[in-house]
């Protein structure tokens, strides 16, 4: 029987708990460095993830996508605009422009990796992205996606802070380089970049069936470092 997959959908309470357990509770991203410690310390980084889910969802909307293979979760993705990223203005590279929004996290469980679900799980950003323009006429609304990314080629034995996204990724899901760094360069892709992407859930889908994989590059693996599963 052939395997079924879902496209995106958005990441809720519910499925947030559905998520490895080291990215229920990694709030890196949603936390200044105090209060992240803190909620460490305590053991409380689930509940943090969750209500600062809660809490983006009840004022900006859907933050979060989510694939399903089989009835299970696959791959996910969180994004939100930078007043709701305490810890980008951290980066060297920051900060990122005012009409995008941050791609926080985006990861693919081990067992489905090499098949194309990271850009299918872009695409999915993206066109939240769009739809959202398009309600509001285009105003006030997010254009683009922008990343830290982490440098394969950073200097040797320079520590990495935090859970950027591999650089090779980004590249190979039409991510460019907007402001370069040794370590963190800043990534960004146009939302109108991914309108001709349609057919890749599709293809996804197929290589889901099959068992096919498809080159590193093109699944968007090149380069990857001690980041390969990036964390939340």
């Amino acid at each position: 029987m052939g395997r079924r997959m879902t496209g995106t959908v958005d990441l809720t309470l519910d499925s947030l708990a559905e998520l490895p357990s080291a990215a229920r509770s990694c709030v890196y991203w949603e936390l200044d460095a105090t209060a992240a410690a803190r909620a460490a310390a305590n053991s409380a980084g689930a509940l943090e993830k969750e209500a600062w889910l809660s809490n983006t969802l009840l004022e900006w909307g859907t933050c979060g996508k989510a694939v399903y293979v089989d009835g299970e979760i696959a791959g996910f993705a969180m994004y939100a605009p930078p007043a709701y990223v305490p810890r980008a203005g951290s980066f060297p590279t920051s900060p990122v422009a005012a009409d995008s929004v941050i791609l926080m996290a985006l990861m693919v469980l081990p067992a489905h990796r090499g098949r194309g679900l990271g850009r299918v799980l872009v695409m999915g950003v993206a066109r939240d992205l769009a739809l959202r323009a398009a309600a509001a006429g285009g105003h006030e609304s997010a254009r683009a996606i922008e990343a830290f990314a982490v440098s394969a080629n950073r200097p040797p034995g320079h520590p990495v802070h935090g859970c950027p996204l591999p650089e090779g990724f980004l590249a190979a899901t039409g991510f460019a380089t907007v402001r370069s760094h040794r370590t963190y360069p800043r990534m960004r892709l146009d939302v109108r970049a991914t309108t001709g992407w349609r057919a890749d859930v599709g293809q996804a889908w197929n290589r889901l069936r099959s068992g096919m994989t498809v080159p590193r590059a093109a699944a968007g693996l090149t380069n990857r470092t001690s980041q390969a599963a990036p964390r939340v």
